[in-house]
């Protein structure tokens, strides 16, 4: 068992999560009003789900070779990699909070403001207590993503032990020395990770308020 591939993988992600995911809220939150823009926006933050993950990375080795503002390459690191999976992850962190979000009925809202409420107070007492599923779904599946991102994080970071060998390239590198009970091993990980990670968001929105039925006139 890759036990430093594992840890590592398990440091990408609670590192992407935690940067993600308040980014997630706030775009997504914002996305509500941005217009005639919308779709453009919308397209653009959904094109890593359709992007071939080569042409991703190509892209990212391109943007982060030579040295960053930090004064250290950015390629064949962690940080370079973590970059590439807050890259990777924008659809995953945003698309379920914005459904949330576009679910909350108007008219609460609409009576928050009457009521003398700011923006602020809506937002942090209404808005994000009634969006926790599309919260909850983005988090575990931006969580169960990062671990088995394999294209982008390869590209971008090689497969330096202990530095960019996440669990996804430890599995590839098992299959290529022929160590398949190590490769089936690792693929059964990421494979119960995942299997989870689905349930959980399934149950989270399968388990919706039922509706108040309307009186008639």
């Amino acid at each position: 068992m890759d036990t430093d591939a594992i840890l590592l993988s398990l440091k990408l992600a609670l590192w992407t999560l935690v940067l993600i995911l308040p980014f997630g809220i706030w775009v997504a939150h914002r996305l509500q009003k941005a217009g005639r823009n919308k779709s453009w926006i919308e397209a653009g933050l959904a094109l890593p789900l359709v992007l071939p993950p080569t042409v991703l990375g190509y892209y990212l080795l391109i943007g982060l070779s030579g040295k960053s503002f930090l004064g250290i390459p950015l390629v064949f690191s962690f940080t370079g990699i973590l970059i590439a999976s807050l890259i990777v992850n924008l659809p995953f962190a945003i698309q379920p909070i914005q459904r949330a979000f576009e679910a909350i009925n108007p008219e609460i809202i609409e009576a928050a403001q009457v009521s003398g409420l700011s923006h602020w107070q809506i937002f942090r007492l209404i808005e994000l207590p009634l969006a926790w599923r599309g919260i909850t779904s983005a988090a575990v599946l931006t969580f169960a993503h990062t671990l088995g991102e394999f294209g982008v994080i390869l590209m971008v970071g090689g497969a330096i032990p202990g530095e960019t060998k996440t669990v996804s390239i430890a599995i590839y590198d098992k299959v290529q020395s022929f160590d398949t009970a190590g490769a089936g091993a690792l693929s059964l990980i990421l494979l119960g990770t995942s299997l989870v990670a689905i349930a959980i968001s399934y149950g989270v929105f399968g388990r919706q308020p039922s509706r108040t039925p309307e009186r008639g006139n």
